[in-house]
C-alpha cells in the first residue's frame, strides 16, 4: 500500500438539510437509527460518548469543528484514533446528500483495509437506517442486528 485507506459512504435523504443534520447531532434522534446512548450533542468542541449497549461497547467523539447544516469535523476511538468528516449537501426539492469520509486508518496493509472495510459497511448501514427513519419514520433497526447472538460461526 502507498497510502492509508480512506473510505467515503453516502446517501441522498428526501429531507431538508436542517432536520437531517439535527438527525446526526442531536442524540434524541440518532439514538433512534444509530447508537444507543450518548452523553450529548455533537457541537464544536465538544467530546461526547456513545454506546452501543446491545454489544457492551463504546467509543469517545472529539468534535472539532460544526458547520451548521453544512459539516461535521470529529475524531473517534481514541485507542486507534480516525477523523470523520460528515458533509450536508442541500439538493432541490428538499434533499440533502449526507457524505460521510473517515480517513486516518492505522495498524498493518490488512489491518488498514479491514477496518476501512468495516467502516464502510458500517456507515453504509447507518446511512440507510437514517434514510428509513426521516423518509419514513421506519426504526430499521439494522444496527442493532447487524450481530445479532446465537448465529456464531
Amino acid at each position: 500500500m502507498t497510502q492509508p485507506p480512506a473510505i467515503t459512504a453516502q446517501m441522498l435523504i428526501r429531507k431538508p438539510v436542517a432536520e437531517v443534520f439535527q438527525a446526526f447531532t442531536d442524540p434524541a434522534v440518532t439514538t433512534k437509527f444509530w447508537f444507543t446512548k450518548s452523553s450529548g450533542r455533537l457541537e464544536s468542541g465538544a467530546t461526547v460518548t456513545w454506546d452501543w449497549e446491545m454489544y457492551g461497547v463504546s467509543t469517545v467523539v472529539t468534535v472539532k469543528d460544526v458547520q451548521e447544516n453544512s459539516r461535521i469535523l470529529a475524531e473517534w476511538d481514541p485507542d486507534c484514533p480516525t477523523q470523520l468528516e460528515w458533509r450536508f449537501l442541500a439538493g432541490e426539492g428538499d434533499t440533502t446528500l449526507v457524505r460521510i469520509t473517515e480517513t486516518g486508518f492505522t495498524g498493518t496493509a490488512d489491518q488498514a483495509v479491514t477496518k476501512a472495510i468495516d467502516s464502510m459497511g458500517g456507515f453504509t448501514m447507518v446511512l440507510c437506517a437514517c434514510k428509513a427513519l426521516l423518509e419514513q419514520g421506519v426504526l430499521l433497526n439494522a444496527v442493532a442486528d447487524a450481530h445479532p447472538t446465537g448465529f456464531d460461526d
